[in-house]
């Protein structure tokens, strides 16, 4: 299994939201700090995006787009000191998927999806990005998601039948396509699991060991896969992920059981069989040494809303209800 897959799925994004706004100068629009995260693409026009994890303003441009982590607040304007509205009162004045902002100046069109997903389990990828991560849509994995960002307005502007169904499944797609272009961008000139999954040999190794966490691995047999020596393997693997072999084992382990932990009734015994330990004190020890505190313990202050809403099962939410925010 390729690692990307294997994160992916066990996000299980939920609850994908669209709207388009366009904006007529002079205006601003601020977006709070949300549980969830944004991908923003100015379609035509240009602004100034203004957020606090930025050192200064930054110009953007059409075609730009950047990804937002959970958390963070930033600020869109036609120009510095234009009237600033908040998003959340914006969407609920306006129908359906799209809003008007602004004056009758200049045109700028900002195109917005918001996700939920189980930030738990998205933890080994948003770890690894800034608070604030422009795409790069020079890549051919962006122009894949320039194309959904066009497929979802169309079918927002055709509103046919099902549309709601089909533009909120488009927007799991366009999240994924979004997540793949920083996997792109950040797997360049870094160090990091992403930059090892470049190297054709260490990917081998690699999605066997995603394919069977469980399994006993060790660092002889993930060389065999790659097919090099095991001092080569080692000393690569080391390089590129900043970890070994076994400790990267580790790490994807303590992701899967905080997951489990969360979403499951499973035992602690139970957890450790799927994620390759023999007993629950052996899962307990290597647990509490990395997180500080006991599988029971996290799993009685972890809560079940963090980053992700609705919980798995539940109802995904309309894309054309006017109560929610870009």
């Amino acid at each position: 299994m390729d690692p990307i897959d294997d994160l992916l799925a066990t996000m299980k994004i939920e609850d994908a939201r669209y709207v388009r706004v366009d904006a007529r100068a002079p205006w601003g629009i601020s977006f709070p700090p949300r549980d969830l995260a944004r991908l923003v693409l100015i379609s035509s026009g240009s602004c100034r995006l203004v957020a606090d994890t930025l050192a200064g303003p930054q110009r953007l441009e059409a075609n730009d787009c950047f990804l937002v982590r959970a958390g963070v607040s930033f600020t869109l304007q036609d120009t510095t000191g234009s009237e600033v509205v908040d998003c959340d009162g914006l969407v609920s004045q306006a129908p359906g998927n799209s809003a008007r902002v602004g004056g009758d100046g200049e045109l700028t069109r900002i195109v917005s999806s918001r996700f939920a997903f189980d930030a738990v389990a998205a933890e080994p990828l948003f770890a690894l990005l800034p608070p604030l991560f422009r795409l790069n849509l020079d890549h051919t994995s962006s122009h894949l998601l320039r194309t959904t960002f066009d497929l979802i307005a169309r079918e927002s502007a055709a509103g046919g039948l099902g549309g709601g169904f089909i533009m909120s499944r488009l927007s799991d797609v366009l999240f994924v396509q979004a997540l793949r272009s920083c996997c792109a961008d950040v797997g360049g000139g870094t160090v990091g699991w992403i930059a090892a999954l470049r190297d054709p040999q260490l990917a081998i190794a690699m999605r066997e060991l995603h394919a069977d966490l469980a399994h006993p691995w060790t660092v002889d047999e993930l060389a065999r896969k790659a097919g090099m020596s095991r001092s080569a393997f080692a000393a690569s693997f080391k390089e590129k992920t900043g970890d070994t072999p076994l400790g990267y084992l580790t790490s994807w382990r303590m992701y899967r059981v905080k997951v489990l932990l969360r979403e499951t009734p499973l035992s602690v015994q139970e957890i450790a069989v799927r994620v390759g330990y023999d007993t629950g004190s052996a899962l307990s020890r290597a647990f509490s040494a990395r997180e500080g505190v006991t599988p029971g313990g996290w799993r009685k202050r972890a809560s079940p809303t963090g980053c992700r809403t609705p919980r798995s099962g539940a109802p995904r939410s309309s894309p054309d209800s006017s109560s929610h925010s870009p």
